[in-house]
């Protein structure tokens, strides 16, 4: 039996309500801990041999297996419950609702629909009864949002054949490839001086203002009003490309840096790598590809478009573990912030794709 809205409302809306904040972004977070009790009692009811496994502690991994015969391959389905924080929105974050076609609340698309999908689908050949050669795993890990120490672990494991990263993503595209980032403080020194002898300072501030055109997360420098500022520092994310390296970007900031220094005498600046994700880029993945072009095709009555994407998921993880990956979601808005909101329609077409697709990859 296909899966149907209501079953996608009750499984998502209560774990939208079960607060699975990582702590590495914000340190009153609670991590996924609750969210992995939910999760492992659900899954454990579909007969699936279930484990809570700590990528860290206190920082569990939600693995179900589904097993076959013991003659064909291992597909993974991989979503992450944890979520961001919820400062702009505190009285409504963990209180889901449906309006329509979509229901609101903190991870409801980013990524708890993509858990809830693995889950459903799971459930759905479960129930089956239907036996296949290869099994079927799906892993709600922890930490995405931060620095993905959920799938870091999942992958030291080993024995998985391929998988299927689900983060929110238009249902009708299949994406093969995203950029990469990189996490990087930009530190300037200069020379301090009172306030009224601009001619003796050299000004850390000034001289880092406008010489970057990345997103920036923190910033800090100076010391007082009256005093021209010694330290500048900003933390940034830059994005890279398939095909660059963090290290091209950080070239290019340091070649900056050193043309300063040769007008202003008293400059200094460093930048200090502290993350380095590569982009993704899929290899190997066309036995699997096929399979979810046919299934997608025959979900949406029309062939998926084939795309890469903006933004970084745990696919580049898999893939650089020698993993073919693909990834799939479905639509929702406001990632990150007020409102976000997941297209239950869009789930429920999602999970039937996935369903699909493990019972023609596994056979």
């Amino acid at each position: 039996m296909p899966v149907t809205a209501r079953q996608v409302i009750e499984l998502l809306g209560p774990m939208v309500r079960i607060e699975s904040i990582t702590p590495s972004l914000i340190p009153t977070g609670s991590g996924e801990g609750k969210v992995a009790e939910y999760i492992a009692a659900w899954l454990a009811r579909t007969g699936a041999s279930v484990d809570v496994v700590e990528a860290a502690p206190g920082r569990p991994n939600v693995l179900a297996r589904l097993r076959g015969t013991g003659a064909g391959p291992t597909l993974c389905l991989n979503a992450h419950s944890d979520t961001v924080g919820y400062g702009g929105w505190p009285d409504e974050a963990l209180v889901p609702h449906v309006d329509g076609d979509r229901m609101y609340g903190l991870g409801a698309a980013d990524d708890k629909s993509g858990c809830a999908a693995a889950m459903l689908a799971l459930a759905a050949i479960a129930g089956s009864g239907a036996q296949f050669r290869g099994d079927l795993l799906v892993a709600c890990v922890a930490d995405e949002e931060g620095r993905s120490i959920g799938t870091e672990h999942l992958v030291r494991q080993g024995g998985i054949d391929a998988a299927i990263v689900i983060e929110p993503q238009p249902t009708h595209e299949l994406v093969v490839e995203h950029q990469g980032f990189g996490w990087i403080d930009v530190i300037t020194r200069g020379v301090a001086a009172h306030g009224c002898e601009p001619d003796v300072a050299v000004d850390a501030i000034v001289l880092l203002n406008g010489r970057t055109v990345f997103h920036t997360g923190t910033v800090t420098g100076g010391t007082d009003y009256a005093t021209y500022p010694s330290f500048a520092q900003v933390g940034i994310e830059i994005g890279t490309q398939p095909g660059e390296r963090l290290s091209d970007r950080v070239a290019e900031i340091e070649s900056i840096f050193a043309e300063i220094a040769r007008n202003e005498k008293g400059f200094s600046g460093d930048v200090v790598v502290r993350l380095e994700r590569e982009p993704f880029v899929a290899q190997g993945h066309e036995p699997l590809q096929e399979f979810v072009v046919k299934a997608m095709t025959a979900v949406l009555g029309r062939e998926p478009a084939i795309t890469g994407m903006n933004g970084w998921t745990d696919a580049a993880l898999l893939q650089a573990a020698g993993i073919p990956t693909l990834l799939l979601g479905s639509t929702g808005g406001n990632y990150h912030t007020a409102g976000e909101w997941a297209s239950i329609s869009e789930l429920v077409r999602l999970t039937e794709i996935l369903e699909l697709t493990a019972r023609a990859f596994l056979a």
